[in-house]
């Protein structure tokens, strides 16, 4: 076969999968039906998690220079905000970035590491064998049959992949639809636009000159997200919701959507898998949508790796279902709660209780143990996947914190620029420079070992002596053993479990 992975999608989720599987050896190609890349963006924001990610690939600072931090951020709009800088995190903000700069982005680091996108592929139809996956597709010359190894499904809420691979797709269809528009002309005065914040309405700085507005009609949320917004209607319904239309002009986009909430009974079929809109979709409360999906790629890209290189250890394909798929179903979750305060709210007959529950819930916000949960959650900073055996090191499944370090033989000084390589990190932390167990173990293109130096104090660190970090940034294994014949064995036992080596020579 000419491709391991066939990607079909490229949208973020799509390019992050490819750059992943690409980054690791794999020969992969994305179809996208688009012949160029979307001017629009719905989704304006990256958070903290997902700028981790970034990090530790080395590309933050491309998405630094073209983005505007935003310290702060909000559940269900309500006027206390989520305090991201309080996070245990070295990008505690939220990214004000279109997400046509995050696809383009992400399709320039897919060039850079030789991934093939084909535009103007339309995916009709797919199926499985022992073997591959054979997708016919229309393209540019006609109908054409593609065989992979792979299939990542990555093509949106409606799925060709998904639909072909038998996966069924429940949830709960549109019930209401929110508007927004694009504009490049605003000829309100300040006043009136405070006017339309205090009543609900979103307004935010584009690029380029256009201000952007977001609401929900009353009289109008019932309306078909199919149904196109015009003008006069986008005019008509701010009159009514903050007494003036802001005198927005010159439309450059105006879109309907709505809060169809849907997640897939599972992420994977045999050799065909889901992500991002294809696994889930949701109201588009707090961003939260592009995000889960960038979340998505990083925690099946080197899996899918690993598996199609035949060097994974049963099963582990299989985690991506079992990690992702409750990270997915708490997205749709939260969402849905954060809709339905919206949607309370305007409702006459639960306008008042609706205001008391919103009052009291900020009332909640502000003290500081609650305002950090709910942080963590819509950042994904608190995602954590469960171990498989509940006596575990209550680190396993969760964030490895990007400690500043020493090491012994790199000039990294923080944990995330040792992982932009997409390897497993294997890490020394007792500080014994220059002694390291990468002599034992060799060195290839799947683990790194390095002894390190913690200069940053982080109490979930210590007592550890050794730790796996996996390429998502996730810890694999940790210990605290000093007991050399017990750690050996221990990390034997890691090693054989996340990476499928029988000795730690294989790895």
């Amino acid at each position: 076969m000419d491709t391991d992975v066939l990607v079909v999608g490229a949208g973020p989720t799509g390019l992050m999968i490819a750059c992943e599987l690409a980054l690791a050896g794999v020969r992969t190609r994305v179809l996208e039906r688009r012949t160029e890349r979307r001017r629009d963006s719905r989704a304006l924001t990256l958070h903290p998690r997902s700028m981790e990610l970034m990090d530790m690939r080395g590309l933050a600072p491309r998405f630094l220079a073209l983005g505007r931090p935003v310290p702060g951020w909000h559940f269900a709009g309500l006027p206390t905000r989520l305090d991201f800088t309080a996070l245990d995190t070295r990008h505690g903000y939220t990214l004000f970035l279109a997400q046509a700069h995050t696809e383009a982005l992400l399709e320039q680091r897919a060039g850079e590491l030789g991934v093939e996108i084909s535009r103007g592929y339309e995916t009709t139809d797919l199926r499985q064998d022992d073997d591959g996956v054979v997708l016919q597709a229309h393209g540019p010359a006609g109908a054409e049959t593609l065989r992979a190894r792979y299939a990542v499904g990555c093509d949106g809420a409606r799925s060709t992949v998904r639909q072909a691979a038998g996966i069924a797709f429940p949830g709960t269809g549109e019930t209401l639809t929110g508007v927004l528009g694009d504009f490049a002309a605003v000829g309100a005065d300040p006043a009136a636009l405070e006017a339309a914040r205090a009543q609900g309405v979103l307004i935010a700085p584009l690029e380029h000159g256009l201000t952007r507005f977001v609401y929900i009609d009353p009289d109008r949320m019932r309306i078909p997200s199919k149904e196109p917004v015009t003008l006069e209607e986008f005019r008509t319904s701010l009159e009514r919701i903050c007494g003036s239309d802001c005198a927005v002009a010159d439309p450059q986009w105006l879109s309907r959507f709505g809060n169809a909430t849907r997640l897939a009974d599972t992420y994977r079929s045999g050799r065909v898998l889901v992500a991002g809109d294809a696994a889930h979709i949701h109201f588009p409360a707090a961003g939260q949508g592009l995000n889960t999906g960038l979340q998505d790629a990083m925690n099946l890209g080197w899996k899918l790796a690993a598996t199609a290189q035949g060097r994974a250890p049963v099963g582990l394909l299989d985690t991506y279902n079992t990690e992702r798929r409750p990270a997915g179903r708490a997205v749709t979750e939260n969402t849905e709660v954060q809709t339905l305060l919206a949607e309370l709210t305007l409702l006459p007959q639960y306008q008042r209780p609706a205001a008391a529950l919103r009052a009291l819930l900020d009332q909640l916000l502000q003290l500081g143990e609650v305002n950090h949960l709910l942080a963590e959650q819509i950042s994904a900073l608190g995602t954590a996947y469960p171990p498989a055996e509940p006596s575990a090191d209550p680190l396993i499944g969760r964030r490895m914190p990007d400690v500043g370090l020493t090491v012994a033989d790199s000039e990294a000084e923080r944990v995330h620029e040792l992982l932009v390589r997409g390897r497993f990190l294997l890490l020394d932390l007792t500080g014994s420079i220059p002694r390291s167990p990468a002599p034992a173990l060799g060195q290839n293109s799947h683990l790194t070992a390095h002894t390190v130096l913690r200069h940053d104090e982080h109490a979930d660190l210590n007592g550890v002596t050794e730790i796996l970090v996996r390429p998502d940034g996730h810890i694999a294994w940790a210990t605290r053993t000093s007991d050399a014949h017990t750690l050996v064995s221990q990390r034997t036992t890691a090693l054989a479990t996340w990476t499928g080596a029988t000795a730690e020579a294989d790895v």
